[in-house]
């Protein structure tokens, strides 16, 4: 059994000089995956309230800064994204990095600020329509010389990517639970599964669930890599515990209940135990989602205490 250990950077509630800082500090430390979001409002939504930057500009800011971490984005919406466009980014994303760039992609959530921003948002089944047809026309830019596809909303006429990545396959994974059509698109289309704030138990089940897609697709359940998302929570000590689940249902009002469920929401003593609970429950790797403002205290201790310590045991 091994796990990679990543950090989900949500680019907002930070200047780009103290975030580029935190991506030296990472990187220095050894994190195995560095991500943003693709997102134009803050999240939790609080209606454009909160300073936020654009996704694929963080990103290349990202990707020269760092040497040593994959880096990509948990996920682009398609709908802000040509899929062609997309692939061309991802392409020039990976050169920049010397090969450590990866692409994630799904169907979106955040109604509020796509209203905002004069983007359509259609129905879910729409949008994962939109979504398979995204997956198709990335993944044959990235490998095929030339690419003709004609679908009902993303369509490319004898394109080239050139130059190709610097990766023989530049992995895409593909965010989301639902388990009708998400999960299959996973299986038919992905390299890699990615699902925000589930439990060890939940990711556990939903996992089965993509198994299950994929070997009615008739792949192999290993060839496809799964990771999960857990917010940051961790505390000092118990009372700081408690703090942070207080502030957690203050940001997350209503829907507080279930981020909980997927939550690094313990002290640095008790995190490499629930971290393995995730690797139990099939996870390849655990990605920290870190939102500032958080407890930098506790952020040195996963990086110098908690991830050392799950390393050792998995014998890495």
């Amino acid at each position: 059994m091994s796990i990679a250990l990543g950090v989900h950077v949500g680019q907002q509630n930070m200047s780009m000089d103290d975030m580029r800082r935190l991506w030296r500090k990472l990187d220095q430390r050894r994190v195995d995956w560095i991500s943003a979001w693709d997102h134009f409002y803050e999240a939790p939504p609080k209606g454009g309230t909160q300073p936020h930057f654009e996704a694929l500009a963080t990103l290349g800011a990202l990707a020269a800064e760092t040497s040593h971490a994959r880096i990509g984005c948990l996920v682009f919406y398609v709908g802000y994204r040509n899929p062609a466009l997309l692939a061309k980014a991802a392409t020039t994303l990976d050169h920049i990095t010397g090969g450590r760039f990866e692409l994630g992609i799904g169907a979106g959530w955040h109604i509020w600020e796509a209203s905002a921003y004069g983007y359509p948002f259609p129905d879910i089944g729409t949008r994962l329509d939109m979504l398979e047809e995204a997956a198709q026309i990335v993944r044959r830019m990235l490998t095929e010389d030339r690419t003709t596809f004609s679908g009902k909303h993303f369509q490319v006429d004898d394109a080239s990517c050139l130059p190709k990545p610097v990766q023989k396959r530049l992995p895409i994974w593909i965010g989301g639970v639902g388990e009708k059509r998400t999960l299959r698109i996973v299986a038919d289309h992905a390299d890699g599964w990615n699902a925000a704030y589930l439990s060890p138990d939940e990711f556990g089940r939903v996992n089965a669930v993509l198994n299950q897609w994929c070997e009615e697709a008739g792949r192999d359940p290993k060839s496809l890599k799964r990771a999960v998302n857990v917010t940051f929570n961790l505390a000092l000590d118990e009372a700081g515990v408690a703090r942070q689940r207080t502030l957690m249902a203050e940001d997350w009002g209503p829907t507080a209940a279930r981020i909980v469920d997927g939550a690094l929401l313990c002290t640095p003593e008790q995190a490499p135990e629930r971290i393995m609970e995730y690797a139990r429950a099939g996870a390849d790797e655990v990605n920290i989602a870190l939102r500032a403002p958080w407890d930098e205290e506790a952020l040195d201790a996963y990086l110098e205490t908690v991830m050392p310590a799950v390393r050792r045991e998995l014998g890495g």
